[in-house]
């Protein structure tokens, strides 16, 4: 897919200079958002709250591979330079442990507190978004905002309040195959604004970054802004530029993938796999598109009254095939299975969507460095 189509959602893009970025970093926050971006802590870029342009993982680059990560501090000031953070955006719409409700004890009843959190929550900002996160939100939107069966109201209502300024990935990581998910490495759509690194001229301090708008209310965010309109010339730069990024992603995906798992079920690979899968969950945890979740509750020791709450889980652990008659996943190769061919099958069955949109978390943070893509070549 070529980069170039993104443009038909695009505004006009304006050079965003080092005091813009911080502009804008001070007008979100005095429109009263909770501002998340990428960081650098503890060694990697994850994901935290933004107070200032200087907390941006800026000039920070990182080294991905199958079961390895390490950050690396650039000369420059780039602020695009790193791959998928090490932790997925969902936390912040889809909190890994929430309290649903409480019940307490009344006279000869009870009463509930179901209070939705949500929104009495500031609204938040997501900053610098990678094209392949935005496709995970989009895919949560289908499951968590839009799907009657299967909606959620308090991601609803944080989603609703959600301004998104996605960034289109300057250089690709070495677990990266978005390309080939249709997912990136440019921004296409359900951003308010977006941001585009040009590559640095010889002889210049910095790489230049344009902004551009993509919705109405990004749209007004820009004309705040007031800033100088990029050239011609710059627009294509920028679009030469992610298509050059999707052009070095060496892997793709198998045409017709689904079919290919339903009818390979009982493949050998999946034993294979589980001799080297230690199931411990982490490719679920770092997936920017799993939501499955438990449900644990609490009472007090006086009897009084009990919390219910919801906390991530996985179809990786044991328990989650837990059930009054036995456990149907008892064995690794299962559970594997399932998840994979969940990802790349059913769940387009269930949503209409791919549940995989490329990032390559689930392969950087395998501690084994099992390759899901070298998996599915083999099947």
């Amino acid at each position: 897919m070529s980069a170039q189509g993104a443009d038909t959602v695009r505004s006009k893009p304006a050079i965003l200079s080092e005091a813009g970025l911080e502009r804008l970093v001070a007008m979100l926050a005095a429109d009263g958002y909770r501002i998340i971006g990428p960081r650098l802590e503890a060694g990697a870029v994850t994901l935290g709250p933004i107070e200032r342009a200087g907390d941006l993982a800026l000039g920070v680059a990182d080294a991905q591979a199958p079961g390895r990560y390490r950050a690396e501090i650039e000369g420059g000031s780039g602020m695009l330079a790193h791959a998928a953070p090490a932790t997925p955006w969902k936390r912040f719409l889809y909190p890994p442990d929430e309290r649903l409700f409480a019940a307490r004890r009344s006279g000869d009843g009870f009463d509930i507190d179901g209070a939705e959190p949500g929104c009495d929550e500031p609204p938040l900002a997501l900053f610098a978004i990678r094209s392949c996160d935005l496709a995970a939100v989009a895919v949560l939107d289908a499951v968590l905002a839009d799907d009657a069966r299967t909606a959620d109201g308090r991601y609803r209502a944080r989603r609703q309040r959600t301004f998104v300024i996605a960034a289109d990935c300057a250089g690709a990581g070495e677990t990266c195959f978005c390309a080939s998910m249709g997912t990136g490495p440019r921004a296409a759509a359900g951003f308010d604004l977006v941001l585009s690194e040009l590559p640095a001229e010889p002889g210049a301090a910095a790489a230049q970054i344009l902004i551009a708008a993509g919705s109405h209310q990004g749209e007004a965010m820009l004309a705040r802004l007031d800033l100088a309109a990029a050239s011609p010339a710059d627009r294509a730069a920028a679009a030469e530029a992610a298509d050059r990024v999707a052009a070095s992603m060496q892997r793709t995906m198998p045409a017709g993938i689904a079919a290919i798992l339903a009818e390979n079920l009982g493949s050998p690979v999946w034993e294979q796999i589980a001799e080297r899968c230690l199931g411990c969950a982490n490719c679920t945890m770092v997936c920017p598109t799993c939501f499955c979740t438990s449900v644990t509750q609490v009472s007090d020791l006086d009897a009084t009254g009990s919390t219910t709450s919801r906390h991530w889980d996985s179809c990786f652990t044991l328990g989650f095939g837990a059930v009054a008659g036995g456990n149907f996943r008892s064995r690794r190769q299962d559970r594997y299975r399932q998840w994979l061919t969940h990802k790349f099958g059913t769940w387009v069955e269930q949503f209409g969507t791919q549940g995989c949109v490329g990032c390559g978390r689930c392969i950087t943070w395998c501690p084994v460095g099992i390759d899901v893509r070298e998996e599915l070549d083999v099947i």
